[in-house]
């Protein structure tokens, strides 16, 4: 799936995995995310992603070039859950909208667990 814009100069397409990419920078930048999760289906596994496999955490899809944005994430103990996810949709809608030109329709958060970090 692509995203494209018409410009006086021609089109410009913009691939998921790069909204993906940027969107999962945003992410782990955000106060009281610790960072991306893979969900092992099969097993009912988390596990916290590296930085070079964060898009593994974050599903992009874009329907009439309009984004929706699925995170599973894992959050910092003793921070309000409700309070981080804002910050995140706030953050995250802000920048990807002005880095993609496209607007985002949907962001969904699926925290799947929470760590101590020291």
């Amino acid at each position: 799936m692509k995203g494209s814009m018409n410009t006086h100069m021609g089109n410009i397409y913009i691939d998921s995995e790069v909204i993906a990419q940027y969107a999962g920078s945003v992410a782990v930048e955000c106060f009281g995310i610790v960072g991306m999760a893979s969900v092992n289906v099969k097993d009912g596994l988390v596990k916290l992603l590296m930085k070079d496999s964060i898009t593994h955490g974050i599903s992009v899809s874009i329907a009439n070039n309009r984004l929706t944005l699925d995170f599973h994430v894992i959050v910092s103990y003793g921070v309000s859950i409700i309070t981080v996810c804002d910050n995140l949709i706030s953050s995250v809608k802000y920048k990807v909208e002005n880095f993609t030109g496209l607007e985002i329709e949907k962001i969904n958060i699926y925290v799947e667990g929470v760590r101590v970090i020291d």
